[in-house]
């Protein structure tokens, strides 16, 4: 696929003070299947700005979107992130339809049915036979579609020697199907760097009963988002500086009570794979508060106490740098039901897509306030709760 835009930006690139980075700037995305358009067009409007991202963490459909990012150099990725989105949503034809919801809701349904019964062109595919009258044991007897075409997909869209060896830090989740436990796989890991291939970005977006499970060095892997759908904690856990992390949900943890069954569906979805991110971001802030407090009070001590073992040991606990998380949040359309993250049509992708775009240039507009803490040295959350209204949450 070439280089060129083939929908062009809904907003200029606008001339604006850069913002003061630190060290690490963190993006992370959560698994949400065709959700994940959305991630690609907020990473477009950051490199728009010069917001350069020096680590990417993903679950499922972020472990792709993630793995394009680190697998290539700044000048390719987004033709890259193209290459994937337009290929996954190349299944069915491009119809410019009204923005009328009731209609919007039945083209919706009919995209969604033609993915359920043919699969996604290069990510997966139906199998032909039903699952019951294949062998105990083998993956099609675990799982409704064949997973190969994604390796394919990846092969062709990722720079896995530049993933490795790059200046992106990468950490991909998935859940250990066997002990239920959760996996982190990273380039620059705290207990020696992983090598990553195509396997370990399947085994993250691996969501049964849909897709089989993945094997690993002799270990087989479910989707991340059975356990966290966010790598919030996994990036917060290994902090080693300043951070700006820009973290992109998915699924709104907030939403309004259900009317109908196809709400139920949607709203506890949505409860489901938000994974409690402001629950996440509130209790780090609680943390580094705290720690902050026995800093202060470490700092009094007269030299002697301060020399003491344990006053020592105490300081090596203390996680003092700064972490200032901005929260960009997918918000549901009227007409979108929970089969929001399996609807591929080209036209939702591109709504997706452009909502990334317009979240970046809403919470940017506030930019200065992100731009005091960090040269402040400050922990904040800043959440976009309305147009136009920058919401802070300070440690």
């Amino acid at each position: 696929m070439a280089d060129t835009d083939p929908h062009p930006p809904r907003h200029p690139r606008r001339a604006r003070t850069p913002l003061p980075l630190p060290r690490e700037v963190a993006l992370l995305l959560q698994g949400g299947g065709a959700l994940g358009s959305f991630q690609a067009g907020v990473y477009e409007r950051l490199d728009e700005l010069a917001i350069d991202v020096t680590w990417v963490a993903g679950i499922s459909i972020g472990a792709v979107n993630a793995a394009i990012i680190a697998g290539n150099p700044p000048h390719r990725r987004l033709s890259r992130l193209k290459k994937f989105w337009y290929t996954v949503s190349g299944g069915m034809p491009n119809v410019i339809l009204p923005e009328i919801d009731p209609v919007r809701e039945v083209a919706h349904l009919t995209a969604a049915g033609v993915v359920a019964g043919f699969g996604v062109p290069g990510m997966f595919r139906p199998r032909l036979w039903p699952a019951v009258l294949m062998p105990e044991g083998s993956p099609g007897a675990i799982s409704f579609y064949d997973s190969a075409p994604l390796k394919e997909t990846l092969n062709a869209c990722v720079d896995w020697d530049l993933l490795n060896e790059g200046p992106v830090r990468l950490s991909v989740g998935a859940v250990d199907v066997e002990s239920g436990n959760f996996s982190y796989w990273d380039t620059r890991g705290p207990g020696g760097n992983t090598r990553i291939d195509a396997r370990h970005i399947m085994a993250s977006g691996a969501l049964p009963p849909g897709l089989p499970p993945v094997e690993i060095d002799g270990r087989w892997y479910w989707d991340g988002g059975i356990v966290s759908n966010t790598p919030l904690a996994h990036v917060l856990d290994h902090q080693s500086d300043d951070m700006l992390v820009f973290q992109v949900d998915l699924f709104p943890a907030e939403g309004p009570m259900p009317r109908q069954m196809t709400d139920v569906y949607s709203r506890t979805k949505d409860i489901q794979y938000s994974s409690r991110t402001r629950q996440v971001t509130d209790q780090y802030l609680r943390l580094r508060h705290e720690h902050g407090a026995i800093k202060a009070l470490l700092d009094k001590l007269p030299p002697d106490l301060q020399s003491d073992p344990d006053a020592l040991a105490l300081r090596d606990m203390l996680d003092c740098a700064s972490v200032n998380i901005v929260h960009l949040i997918y918000r549901t359309r009227n007409w979108e039901s929970g089969a929001k993250d399996f609807e591929f049509s080209r036209s939702t992708m591109l709504d997706h897509w452009s909502q990334g775009r317009d979240a970046v240039e809403e919470v940017m507009h506030k930019g200065d306030l992100i731009a005091r803490n960090i040269i402040n040295g400050k922990s904040s959350t800043f959440d976009l709760d309305e147009p136009d209204h920058l919401k802070e949450k300070s440690a």
